[in-house]
């Protein structure tokens, strides 16, 4: 009996590596993209054969480079975020996309309360000041707010704003939220995100990462020179320029950043910001949560090759 070909499938992004002996045991043909430097060629040979792209949700897809395979069918992100792929244009040439939605949303809203804390309590600041043999008996007298009893304002109440928004409930803070959609919710739903942004002592942005420059200028500056704002979403949500601006001659209080607009982010423009805790993009990402997002990509890909319906399609 012939055995059938094993199914072709392309790992997009050098940062997937880590899967291909994954993919490979589970019985695929593994293509990695940044090994073709020759695009062409490989569109031409490889790139004829396969079915389903794995990919990093973050990054670009271009729609011209996916045209030119003719038996693709599925986009299996890895990430919860898919913000790099054209979902309507997929949809609309019968390519479905999936992701991990939800798996990494406590750890990303850990995340986003941890710098929450550290920024609005100068903990990072102090473990500076400790280190660099700064700190004198004066700095006791010179206390920072409470959380508790402070408005935390949640831009998007998806699976993660929701494990944000439960979190600083525990912690005594008034909860607000809003989104373009309405939705069943313990929580108030402002009325506009500007004013959700002036009602908050600390924004908490957690909305999808296509909405490109929703916290503009004029959000930044409604929360103003005493509140904070926290991104696990996506850079390019925020005005990063503006935000800088704002945190540097004090129309911001405080920011905690965990994703930025040019990624890995030039060490250069923080230099002079203040009241600011960075990390490098890390929220999502745990010893607990990256297997799970692994798992269900590979249960995505199964039941593609099998004809079952996927385990978490993207709406589009």
């Amino acid at each position: 009996m012939t055995q059938s070909p094993p199914h072709e499938v392309l790992l997009s992004h050098p940062m997937l590596a880590p899967m291909e002996q994954t993919l490979t045991g589970a019985g695929y043909q593994v293509h990695k993209l940044w090994d073709h430097k020759d695009r062409l060629a490989f569109l031409a040979a490889a790139g004829q054969r396969v079915r389903a792209v794995v990919h990093a949700g973050e990054f670009k897809l271009d729609p011209e480079f996916l045209a030119e395979m003719p038996r693709l069918d599925l986009i299996a992100c890895v990430s919860v975020g898919y913000d790099g792929i054209d979902v309507p244009w997929c949809k609309a040439r019968g390519i479905a996309v999936t992701n991990s939605a939800g798996l990494n949303a406590d750890d990303v809203a850990d995340h986003a309360v941890g710098l929450l804390i550290a920024v609005w309590r100068g903990i990072v600041e102090g473990d500076n000041r400790v280190r660099g043999g700064q700190w004198t008996l004066t700095d006791r007298m010179r206390p920072r707010h409470s959380l508790r009893g402070k408005t935390a304002g949640i831009v998007g109440l998806g699976h993660i704003g929701e494990a944000v928004a439960r979190r600083l409930d525990a912690f005594g803070m008034p909860i607000a939220w809003w989104g373009p959609n309405p939705k069943e919710s313990r929580w108030r739903r402002a009325d506009s995100l500007l004013e959700l942004a002036k009602a908050s002592d600390a924004l908490m942005i957690c909305t999808r990462g296509d909405a490109k420059g929703l916290i503009s200028q004029e959000i930044i500056e409604a929360v103003g020179p005493r509140g904070c704002i926290i991104n696990i979403s996506r850079g390019p949500v925020v005005d990063e320029d503006a935000l800088i601006a704002a945190l540097k001659d004090g129309r911001l209080g405080m920011a905690g950043l965990d994703v930025f607009a040019e990624e890995p982010t030039p060490p250069a423009r923080w230099q002079d910001v203040p009241h600011t805790v960075l990390t490098p993009h890390t929220a999502g990402g745990t010893m607990e949560s990256i297997p799970q997002m692994v798992g269900m990509t590979l249960e995505n890909l199964r039941r593609f090759f099998h004809g079952e319906p996927l385990a978490t399609p993207v709406a589009g």
